[in-house]
């Protein structure tokens, strides 16, 4: 039946040309912007992910630029820290050559500072991007003792983790501007809590052993005070060990640089009976720089205490206790020299692992980066074949529904005479 009000095969031609028209502005989107999803609209669930990892992405850039600034500073250190191992392994020469006897170790002392003053002038040169770790002063109000580089991002289960490589400042500093004026308090007797009069009586000896001098003793006339006890301990003279009353008058206090460096005789219950002190043997070094810090050595009649930084050899003689004391420098170099070796290679251990760890991140980004493309990208040579077929289908579609209009003119021949 033909009909002027409907004419179907016009419709749907038209419905066919619309589809057509459609798809084709939806590959022709495609094909310009280089994504399959490029909106929400497109695909929610996909459009998402695809947004979220991007922004990961994102952050794993960050993290690069991080571990690359990381990697500089901690080059930078190591560089410090690996010029001052020939400086202290010439002072070690020099000392070790003023032990003859008969040189002008005057002489070898000034070649010994100069060495010294390089050796702060490295460490204060060796900073990048306003960072020092190996010189610094740790009672600065900004002080960190622990410096941390950030070295990944990841995400699971919605929640963010960013994770970091941490350096310890106190195992590679070299020096540090605060000196070190902690004490640890110790009350004696050692496991009592009794207190006593300040008169109580004292007998016996007081025995105080230094490294593996003899033992010292010292006589404390029977009904000494407290007073008098700690006068006499004081006396001797110990570097770093303190002893003093109590405020309530009824105590003794051991003061020194290392608790665990002074042992009290425990089997004392009063003051009654002969009280033992010994300072160990073992080196103590204090929280500062390696090259400034305080070392306690045993130099055959005390503990001194001396910097690689400082010490100074030109007074020296060659009579026993002077030969003691510059072998003590020659050890306590040496044990600078191993701490600095050390340093050395935690760092240069770190630095590594800063390499492997900026590898992996790009590996991780390029894969994240292919993830999202298999999402959301679209494939070039199937929207382009398309797209030609969409083409010759609307070129069909307007001819078809051309026929169909011209089917309505064909009715009027019906009505010429």
């Amino acid at each position: 039946m033909s009909s002027l009000m409907t004419n179907t095969s016009a419709m749907t031609a038209l419905q066919t040309l619309r589809s057509v028209t459609d798809s084709l502005a939806t590959t022709q989107n495609r094909i310009s912007t280089g994504y399959r999803v490029s909106t929400a609209s497109d695909n929610a669930a996909y459009w998402s992910i695809a947004t979220t990892m991007r922004s990961d992405v994102q952050a794993l850039g960050a993290v690069q630029d991080a571990l690359g600034l990381g990697a500089a500073t901690i080059d930078t250190m190591y560089t410090g820290l690996s010029a001052t191992v020939d400086v202290v392994s010439s002072i070690k020469a020099k000392l070790v050559a003023a032990r003859t006897p008969g040189v002008d170790r005057a002489k070898i002392q000034s070649e010994i500072t100069e060495l010294q003053k390089q050796l702060k002038n490295t460490a204060d040169s060796a900073v990048f991007n306003g960072e020092n770790w190996i010189s610094g002063d740790s009672s600065s109000a900004s002080y960190n003792a622990t410096k941390s580089v950030v070295s990944s991002f990841s995400r699971a289960g919605g929640a963010v983790k960013i994770d970091t490589l941490s350096v310890d400042l106190a195992a590679i500093k070299l020096y540090d501007a605060n000196v070190d004026t902690a004490y640890n308090a110790q009350t004696f007797p050692t496991g009592t809590t009794t207190a006593y009069a300040a008169a109580t009586d004292v007998g016996g000896n007081i025995t105080v052993t230094v490294g593996s001098a003899a033992a010292v003793n010292v006589s404390i006339a029977k009904g000494s005070s407290r007073e008098d006890v700690a006068a006499a301990i004081n006396s001797l003279g110990i570097d770093g060990l303190t002893v003093g009353v109590g405020t309530n008058g009824t105590t003794l206090e051991f003061k020194s640089r290392n608790a665990a460096n002074v042992v009290i005789d425990a089997s004392v219950a009063g003051l009654g009976g002969a009280v033992t002190l010994t300072a160990l043997a073992a080196p103590v070094t204090s929280q500062k720089g390696v090259l400034d810090g305080t070392m306690d050595a045993y130099n055959g009649t005390a503990w001194e205490t001396f910097s690689v930084s400082s010490m100074d050899i030109s007074k020296l003689t060659d009579n026993a206790a002077d030969l003691a004391k510059l072998e003590t420098y020659i050890a306590g170099t040496d044990q600078a020299l191993a701490k600095i070796t050390d340093s050395a290679t935690n760092l240069g251990a770190i630095k590594n692992r800063i390499g492997l760890q900026q590898n992996f991140v790009k590996t991780l980004t390029d894969s994240l980066d292919r993830g999202i493309g298999q999402l959301v990208d679209a494939d070039m040579n199937a929207e382009s074949t398309r797209l030609q077929a969409l083409q010759v289908q609307q070129q069909l579609g307007i001819q078809a529904l051309s026929i169909a209009n011209s089917g309505s003119q064909s009715i009027l021949s019906l009505f010429r005479g």
